[in-house]
């Protein structure tokens, strides 16, 4: 089933290195196959804590979480693949911004097929993506696909108790600064692989 022409959202970013920065919560296990160029693409609904999950940034540092992956919640590559990330189950003091992303686009996912095309472009596993489709099940499933550059070297972060909580978003601190662009994949296997995302949901 083709989705109406307004269900994609291309946002058109440039860097501007000056603005304020935010975070995005996000596994540690999912970073790790972002940053290994694995994956582009986030499947998000918020947390309990919010109402709903928007995408009001158009970049934004990626912020390591633990508690709540675990290994059953994956592919089973992937559970070997970010076995380290996964070995850590509590949440850190200090934490390390390793990834920083810019949005190429946000697909609304309210059906059950179109959750089942994107299998292959992310590492959560099928019963664990369907979940989370299920779950507020009137509102759409977000599938942000980003353009994940490398922080080096990682940016130290004091975790305070503003940034606790089931919430997607964090401020940060007016001393962290966007860093220069270091794209995990290059300009052509990026658009390729953003291409064949928005592919495959028009067909599913």
């Amino acid at each position: 089933m083709v989705p109406p022409k307004d269900a994609i959202q291309r946002i058109r970013t440039t860097y501007d290195w000056a603005m304020p920065e935010h975070a995005l919560k996000e596994w540690a296990s999912v970073i790790g196959a972002m940053l290994a160029g694995e994956q582009v693409v986030m499947l998000r609904k918020g947390g309990i804590g919010e109402a709903r999950f928007d995408v009001p940034y158009r970049r934004f540092f990626l912020l390591p979480t633990y508690l709540h992956q675990r290994p059953e919640l994956l592919t089973p590559a992937a559970r070997d693949a970010y076995s380290a990330e996964l070995a850590r189950r509590e949440e850190p003091g200090q934490n390390a911004l390793t990834a920083y992303c810019e949005v190429h686009a946000v697909h609304p996912i309210s059906e059950q097929t179109g959750l089942d095309a994107l299998e292959g472009f992310h590492v959560l596993g099928h019963d664990y993506a369907e979940s989370r489709l299920k779950w507020r099940r009137t509102q759409p499933l977000q599938a942000v696909v980003v353009r994940v550059n490398r922080v080096t070297p990682p940016v130290d972060l004091e975790m305070s108790p503003e940034m606790g909580g089931c919430v997607s978003w964090v401020a940060l601190p007016d001393d962290i600064h966007a860093p220069a662009p270091d794209p995990v994949l290059d300009d052509a296997t990026f658009t390729a692989r953003a291409m064949a995302i928005a592919d495959a949901i028009a067909l599913g």
